[in-house]
């Protein structure tokens, strides 16, 4: 990724940009469900894997592979896997091999890979309760480093267990620095938190030392990715003040910036107090969003397009993945969004919520070249391609 002065390119950019033509698109699976999606004209959207549960984020390894986490489902379980996504068809968009690389696992969100000064590559792992890394060979079906070190403890438990506790993921991302952050999540809807790292973005050397907190105040900052020199993140507003607001958030994070929750909310991308939780100066200093999503939409996983051949629908912006409310009534979300900053959001694929039929939850965006990127769906555990019509999308 390069690095660029993203806010600057974003704020500068003047022209308006129209909602793209969505077409139609007939989706069929391997188990026989069909449905039909609507896609920005000129793209397609093609199954690359199927079969899997509750699969949320990707990352490239050093040798070129994708791993994706998978949380099995919405319990509190250890029952999660770690694949290796292989044998890619670069003509059919599909990949041929799905191997467990890691099973038995605490709801894992998230793994990075990083490369450290002496060349040692190394794989990171995101439970609910820890963080480990181990060393990586390239190659490997299976960690041939049985030795975890264990960097971060985090707390595992909820005020609800409805859903087997609240908020329960753990994302993390490396900056170009070489700065590892972590995202913990908030214990509740809405309290105090008893204790400190909750709802909170954590910045740690990559072998875990210099600890310290980068940005608080977010209630569950599932969406995390360092590009260029800026922080990004999406957060998931607050449920006890209707079903309208607060917003669902994005922001180009600061360091040692509170984001204001549980005291402070977003509506319209404006800030605006909570009524039952109170504190000194309240909102004082509290930051509007870089952009924001209507409530309870549940933005989660991002990445953005600045190559100078990207199409005009989606250069210099962002993909947003707007997971839904498990509310279906409210029928926010349950698509993917095109997002510049100071514009209004326009619609790249939606269909995945049709007359309270649920035909997919995006979760993770992951970009592979200027007009292509891997989406996961984690209600139907489907790893889709999403590219330029006519292209052929290499992983390397």
């Amino acid at each position: 990724m390069k690095i660029l002065p993203l806010l600057l390119t974003l704020l500068i950019a003047a022209s308006v940009f129209g909602q793209p033509k969505l077409v139609p698109t007939r989706v069929a699976l391997k188990n026989g469900k069909a449905f039909t999606l609507n896609i920005a004209d000129g793209f397609e959207i093609i199954p690359a894997a199927e079969g899997l549960k509750r699969v949320r984020f990707f990352a490239k390894s050093p040798d070129g592979r994708i791993f994706v986490t998978d949380m099995y489902n919405l319990t509190d379980n250890k029952r999660g896997t770690v694949y290796i996504l292989d044998g890619w068809d670069p003509a059919k968009g599909k990949f041929s091999k799905v191997i467990p690389y890691m099973t038995g696992l605490h709801n894992p969100n998230s793994v990075q890979f990083y490369r450290d000064a002496d060349g040692q590559e190394w794989f990171y792992l995101a439970e609910t309760e820890k963080l480990t890394r181990r060393k990586y060979t390239r190659g490997e079906t299976t960690p041939t480093d049985t030795r975890p070190q264990t960097l971060a403890t985090f707390p595992d438990y909820g005020l609800s267990y409805k859903y087997g506790g609240w908020h329960l993921t753990r994302t993390i991302s490396f900056s170009p620095d070489g700065k590892l952050y972590v995202s913990v999540g908030s214990s509740c809807n809405a309290c105090v938190e008893k204790e400190k790292i909750r709802a909170s973005i954590v910045e740690m050397n990559p072998d875990g030392t210099d600890q310290r907190e980068f940005a608080r105040g977010l209630r569950n900052a599932v969406g995390l990715r360092a590009i260029g020199n800026f922080v990004f993140a999406t957060n998931q507003g607050s449920d006890h003040l209707g079903l309208q607001k607060p917003d669902e958030t994005f922001y180009a994070l600061k360091r040692g910036a509170d984001y204001g929750w549980p005291y402070c909310h977003s509506s319209g991308g404006k800030i605006f107090a909570d009524p039952k939780f109170k504190r000194p100066g309240q909102c004082t200093g509290v930051a509007a969003p870089y952009a924001f999503f209507p409530a309870r939409s549940s933005a989660l996983g991002f990445d953005y397009f600045d190559d100078a051949d990207s199409v005009p629908a989606i250069k210099g912006a962002f993909l947003v993945s707007l997971h839904g409310s498990t509310n279906k009534a409210i029928g926010h979300g349950y698509k993917v969004v095109i997002m510049r900053k100071g514009q209004r959001l326009q619609d790249f694929i939606n269909g995945f919520l049709q007359r309270g039929v649920v035909n997919g939850r995006p979760c993770d965006i992951m970009k592979l070249d200027a007009n292509s990127f891997l989406m996961t769906d984690d209600f139907s555990g489907i790893v889709y391609l999403v590219r330029k019509k006519g292209t052929v999308t290499e992983i390397s």
